[in-house]
């Protein structure tokens, strides 16, 4: 008998696993995973983000969600042919709930489910204005009280906020504020996006001269407007900035620039936020239903407290406010901090001609970026991808499907390959002194990112001036204190500086709750960012996805949204769908509602 294809076992799968969610068999469906499996839902069957782990989690939300939910029509991608390697089977489905439209990802293996992905793509009745949909546009007849296109833009600018109240307040108008503020747009929620600067995109034009993306330009588009094919692989800020400009304004976003956002809080009687802001030199009370803090995944500027900062004579600055090298010309600048941040301000201070030292206080992990393209990305985000037909939602869609818990295991072998690759490049940074790490299990870039947001670069080029000493590099030692002219470490070094810049990182982003709303909902929330690997900077207990992020939090009506451009564009369709939900009245049961573990 010849072996069925990849297809005909993909399509028996789906077919046993939907009748028996039909019918609420829940056992039956239960048994069609391995022991060893797991199911990560967005939004479709849990209205959350959620990674179950084992056939128990399974059945506790399923017992949890079937009945409301209502799954029906899983059927086989037709468009997407199934694949077989290495003993998986890999298939792409569609399915329905009661109020949604859903997309999916299955592996099999030995003929039992070991990895499901199930995604929310659209609610039944309020879906996206495109395709067939797509808005006519001019108005054909005769109406002597005709609105243009501008008149009726004009008139809803004026009247959000004013006359009438948005749904929606986004704080923070970078890339995660803006991409989340164009999907509620299509979807027909009022929304007013808050940014503190004059221009949208000046978050980067605000930065260092010489920050540019690291991550390529496939990685990094934006909903419903991809780059253009001639746009350079890595975007300099300021050419992002004027991008996130233009899409502001093409994308038709409520974005209210120089405007403070002074306080926030929320009426559990009404229901709603009262959100006081100050716009145009007035003081404005919005009142949303909800409030979504887009103020960057990094969180708030850490800045160590350290003895002498009062008296050191020289300028002090966190990273998040270094204008760039050309003041510090002929200076003595002591950078503190090895990682992104850190090398490209040494990179730039050192080429305008300051005399620069990196003080790396504990171990960073490197990759170059050439190799971190073309083994670790370029399956998935490259120009090689893209010819091979991968499209920017099938990638986001794949690299969604491998949950959080066995992501390690897929990274390990290309950070080796790295390794093994540009193994003289690492025996120079050593011999230089640098303290090199991969990981706490090898696991390389993406996973401390995932688990903490820092402790690594993106090689561009710095590396090559900390091994030939144009960026001196004093490793293994924490500062002590500040004199008034220099920076003293605790192992006696004294480092001359007439300019000392913190690139020391962020906490989390719950500490803008603070600030903005109250420190007992930021410590109600608790932590924002982390998986719980119980790996330096990320505490268990294991949490299976990222804390507080795109999801609903112990504190009701407040969400947060942030993350790289990937992230930004990828989980605000998520986001938008929950919240889109919520504004037409549709019951969304939470299962797993985020616990607080940590406070910050």
């Amino acid at each position: 008998m010849l072996e069925e294809s990849p297809g005909i076992r993909i399509d028996t799968a789906l077919a046993k696993l939907g009748k028996a969610l039909e019918r609420g068999d829940i056992d039956t469906a239960v048994n069609l995973f391995q022991a060893d499996c797991y199911w990560r839902d967005l939004v479709a069957f849990t209205w959350n983000i959620r990674t179950l782990e084992g056939q128990d989690q399974i059945r506790d939300m399923l017992s949890s969600q079937l009945a409301a939910i209502k799954p029906a029509r899983f059927r086989q991608d037709e468009k997407e042919p199934a694949s077989a390697s290495d003993g998986l089977t890999e298939g792409w489905f569609e399915f329905e709930t009661e109020v949604a439209r859903g997309y999916g990802h299955i592996r099999l293996k030995n003929g039992l489910i070991w990895t499901l992905l199930t995604t929310m793509t659209e609610l039944k009745g309020h879906e996206e204005p495109k395709g067939f949909r797509r808005p006519l546009g001019a108005e054909h007849g005769h109406d002597p009280d005709r609105k243009t296109w501008k008149e009726k833009r004009e008139s809803e600018t004026a009247e959000l906020g004013y006359e009438t109240q948005p749904y929606v307040v986004i704080i923070g108008g970078g890339q995660g504020g803006i991409a989340l503020g164009a999907r509620l747009r299509q979807l027909n929620v009022p929304t007013i996006i808050i940014e503190k600067n004059e221009r949208p995109g000046d978050s980067w034009r605000k930065r260092y001269k010489s920050l540019c993306l690291h991550d390529p330009v496939w990685y990094d588009h934006l909903p419903y407007i991809p780059f253009p094919e001639t746009w350079p692989v890595f975007a300099p800020k300021d050419k992002i900035g004027d991008w996130l400009e233009m899409y502001t304004k093409v994308m038709e976003l409520n974005y209210w620039t120089s405007t403070t956002c002074k306080s926030a809080q929320y009426d559990e009687a009404k229901k709603e936020w009262k959100v006081v802001v100050e716009r145009n030199g007035e003081e404005l009370v919005l009142r949303p239903k909800q409030l979504v803090l887009a103020t960057g995944m990094s969180g708030k500027p850490n800045v160590p407290k350290l003895r002498g900062q009062n008296i050191f004579r020289g300028e002090q600055q966190h990273s998040s406010q270094h204008p760039g090298p050309d003041a510090y010309r002929d200076k003595k600048v002591v950078v503190i901090g090895s990682n992104n941040s850190a090398h490209d301000i040494c990179a730039a201070l050192w080429e305008g001609g300051a005399d620069v030292t990196m003080v790396q206080r504990s171990s960073t992990h490197i990759v170059r970026s050439d190799t971190l393209m073309e083994i670790g990305l370029g399956d998935l985000y490259s120009e090689r991808a893209v010819a091979a037909g991968m499209t920017t939602r099938k990638a986001d869609l794949i690299f969604a499907s491998l949950p959080y818990r066995i992501m390690h295991e897929f990274q390990i072998p290309l950070y080796e390959k790295m390794r093994e690759r540009d193994a003289k490049f690492y025996e120079d940074l050593e011999k230089a002194g640098f303290m090199l790490d991969w990981g706490a299990d090898g696991s390389g870039l993406f996973m401390k990112y995932l688990r903490r947001g820092s402790g690594y670069y993106i090689d561009v080029g710095a590396c090559d001036l900390v091994i030939d000493g144009s960026i001196k590099l004093k490793s293994g030692s924490d500062v002590s204190h500040l004199t008034v002219d220099a920076v003293v470490l605790k192992d006696g070094t004294e480092l001359p500086a007439d300019l000392v810049v913190y690139a020391t990182g962020y906490g989390s982003m719950n500490g803008w709750a603070a600030d903005l709303i109250s420190k007992e909902v930021a410590d109600k929330v608790g932590k924002v960012w982390g998986l719980g690997s119980d790996t330096p900077k990320d505490p268990g207990p294991w949490e299976g996805e990222q804390r507080n992020m795109w999801k609903p939090t112990q504190q009701e009506a407040l969400w947060f949204h942030g993350g790289n451009l990937h992230q930004s564009r990828h989980y605000s369709q998520y986001l938008s769908l929950q919240l889109k939900a919520r504004a037409e009245g549709i019951s969304t049961p939470v299962y797993g509602l985020q616990e607080r573990h940590h406070f910050s």
